[in-house]
């Protein structure tokens, strides 16, 4: 094969070469061996790079307040929010309640009390208002012609708290417990939609009407859930302060003329 040159020539280059120490046919270009160890150092890393995973997304905690709008807005009526409600998650008093405790008397009644958590009687019967203070409930609205039992709707009660599992040792329920029922309980009052409402306690007002101060606010009537309502003393409290009855008096008094004028 002939390539164009002198066969001397060609002979003398390949002498050449060979004193140079190219012994070896390589291939047809120059290699630069330089730039190949670089790429062959590379070449792990890059594999490594290949097979490591994507990282994980960071998980999104659930707004619980938000999950409880969701849920409380699907009720259709008042058992399937007590289905609902009593399905969710995310409130732990849930954790250590017997009882989930939802209503008591009659659904449809004018009036509807809204008290604010179940204690140790009510925790076990799952029931709101059946202890002491429960007890003196009774007697409160029986005295003016009230009865949550009553077989005529108009003289019924209908009766619910804002939390509906019992806090570990009757402790004051929390401000994220509230916001996390709060949904739940306006639910309930529109499902049950009284004419009139009675806040009882502190922390009704507080998850209602967004004020405390029981004291300052028993007595005075404000509007919720679309509603009049009127906040009164819980009647644990006057258990313990009889002499706060006299106020209570006042506040039937006036609750009972309101119902007349409905």
């Amino acid at each position: 094969m002939s390539l164009g040159m002198d066969p001397r020539v060609i002979a003398a280059l390949l002498d050449w070469q060979a004193e140079l120490g190219a012994d070896e046919w390589i291939g047809d270009g120059p290699v630069d061996r330089f730039a190949l160890a670089e790429a062959v150092r590379a070449a792990p890393v890059a594999a490594a790079r290949a097979r490591a995973p994507e990282p994980l997304a960071e998980p999104v905690a659930a707004d619980p307040v938000a999950e409880a709008r969701r849920l409380a807005a699907q009720a259709t009526s008042l058992e399937h929010l007590a289905e609902l409600q009593a399905g969710y998650e995310h409130c732990e008093l849930k954790r250590g309640a017997r009882n989930f405790v939802f209503s008591d008397g009659r659904a449809g009644a004018r009036l509807m009390l809204v008290g604010e958590a179940p204690g140790a009687d009510e925790d076990r019967q799952g029931k709101p208002f059946v202890g002491r203070a429960g007890q003196l409930l009774d007697r409160m609205l029986a005295a003016i012609g009230l009865d949550r039992h009553a077989p005529d709707i108009d003289r019924a009660v209908y009766i619910t708290n804002v939390l509906p599992w019992r806090p570990p040792g009757n402790r004051d329920p929390e401000a994220a417990e509230l916001a996390m029922m709060q949904p739940f309980v306006r639910r309930h009052i529109e499902l049950a939609d009284p004419q009139v409402l009675v806040l009882v306690g502190n922390h009704s007002c507080q998850a209602l009407l967004g004020q405390r101060g029981i004291t300052k606010l028993r007595g005075h009537w404000t509007q919720t859930v679309g509603r009049p309502a009127l906040p009164m003393l819980h009647p644990a409290y006057l258990l313990r302060n009889p002499y706060a009855k006299r106020d209570s008096w006042a506040d039937l008094l006036t609750l009972q003329a309101r119902l007349r004028e409905t």
